[in-house]
């Protein structure tokens, strides 16, 4: 099975709806972030001489960095999968002072999309250093099947909410089959349209759009062979949506004014900031959360506005 479209929906919403990590990194973390909080996206591509290794997210906030990954089953090497891009991560970030350095991990987590009995709370490694003493490796993880519907509006987790018809696939041939039980599910996806719809449509209605169609993403996957759940909920979730906001606006032909508004919006922010005695690094953090860029992409542009 090809479960590359959760991590498709899930870098999706980190990388174009970051703000929707906020109350998943505050739920995880106990931290108490605002909505509006600057948060810059970091490079999620670290190479080696092998290849690269490549994590699901890497967020800034303030001196703090944060990591999560999504996986959709439950993998006995996670642990030293996620040390080794923690590790990655600190040796990308280092301090140094002299000829000492000071390599800080971030602050992590793994979202399980799947659990099963065995899936820990916390994953664990010890790593015994040369001179005998012992680091002990210890992070979160966050199941999705703990979290009921009413809890994840409650909590602000919308980024949760694409996934959380995954709780129902196993029950897809007896939804197909019996209408009382697929009427339950559809009442319950009346209530996530009706969240999304009086949280986003009037004044983010690209985020409302976009939600809808991440969301239909794994309901069309998840019972792909059920053809009355398929119907039954892309009729409450406003008929069937198959690409982003962004994309249909691509099609029509108006992604290239949009493409220059944008540049012009980026030049106007590096030489206001730049006039303000704002640093480059400040400025570039800026860029990266404003227009969802990867620092290399915001590096590329302060190279072409600065000083102009």
């Amino acid at each position: 099975m090809d479960n590359t479209i959760f991590d498709d929906v899930f870098r999706t919403m980190v990388e174009k709806m970051p703000e929707l990590t906020v109350p998943l990194i505050n739920e995880v973390f106990d931290t108490d972030y605002g909505y509006e909080v600057e948060m810059a996206q970091l490079r999620n591509e670290h190479q080696d001489e092998s290849g690269e290794v490549i994590c699901d997210s890497c967020l800034q906030i303030g001196e703090k960095l944060y990591h999560i990954e999504c996986e959709s089953t439950d993998d006995t090497t996670m642990a030293v999968r996620m040390i080794e891009y923690d590790f990655r991560i600190g040796v990308e970030h280092a301090k140094k002072e002299g000829r000492k350095y000071y390599i800080e991990f971030p602050r992590s987590c793994v979202l399980y999309l799947r659990d099963t009995a065995n899936t820990p709370d916390y994953l664990e490694a010890e790593v015994l250093m040369p001179e005998g003493n012992i680091c002990w490796y210890r992070i979160p993880t966050i199941k999705m099947s703990r979290y009921k519907k009413e809890e994840l509006i409650a909590k602000g987790l919308d980024m949760l909410l694409p996934f959380y018809v995954m709780r129902y696939e196993k029950a897809g041939e007896e939804l197909e089959k019996d209408e009382d039980k697929r009427g339950e599910l559809l009442e319950e996806y009346k209530e996530i349209y009706g969240h999304l719809e009086k949280k986003y449509k009037e004044k983010e209605s690209g985020r409302h759009t976009d939600m809808v169609s991440l969301i239909m993403r794994i309901v069309e996957y998840i019972f792909r062979e059920e053809k009355e759940v398929r119907k039954g909920i892309g009729e409450i979730m406003g008929g069937r949506v198959l690409q982003l906001e962004s994309e249909r606006l691509r099609e029509e032909g108006r992604e290239e004014g949009r493409e220059e508004g944008r540049e012009e919006g980026i030049k106007v922010l590096i030489l206001d900031n730049q006039d303000e005695g704002i640093s480059e690094k400040r400025i570039i953090e800026k860029l990266q959360k404003r227009y969802a860029l990867n620092r290399e992409q915001a590096e590329v542009y302060y190279r072409k506005f600065s000083g102009c």
